[in-house]
């Protein structure tokens, strides 16, 4: 069973998938911090310090405090602000990961227009077109 296991893991589908949810994780987490430390600050200053994540609805009586942290701590809350931060980085991450691959196939659309340019002929296949041609003029 052991020796099974080993060939199930060593198989290039599963090390290809390992290797992918890493750099994927990696790549999520620049991502992540792209839009947390550089897009939405420039967003705050556009809109004049504006940070929706703090931004509720008390669906209890009780709650009567100005920030989400001591809101829930008093009652339901619909914390739609923090949502709708959420929703914007999904789309800006979506979006940079959209223009990654979009490059990233870019470049595989050029590597394989340059693979697929015919070959070179080989030397005997030029002289066995010099021979057919000779012949066909005999002829």
């Amino acid at each position: 069973m052991l020796k099974e296991f080993r060939e199930f893991a060593m198989k290039g589908n599963v090390v290809d998938l390992a290797v992918g949810v890493i750099i994927g994780a990696a790549f999520g987490a620049i991502v992540t911090s792209m839009v947390a430390d550089i897009i939405m600050p420039i967003v705050g200053a556009l809109t004049g310090g504006l940070d929706f994540s703090n931004y509720f609805t008390g669906l209890a009586k009780t709650v009567t405090a100005t920030n989400l942290v001591d809101a829930k701590k008093q009652g339901a809350v619909l914390a739609w602000g923090n949502f709708l931060t959420l929703t914007i980085n999904f789309v800006i991450i979506a979006f940079v990961l959209f223009m990654a691959i979009r490059f990233m196939n870019k470049l595989k659309r050029k590597d394989e227009a340059i693979s697929a340019a015919p070959p070179k002929p080989t030397r005997e296949e030029e002289l066995l077109t010099e021979i057919r041609d000779l012949l066909s003029k005999r002829a």
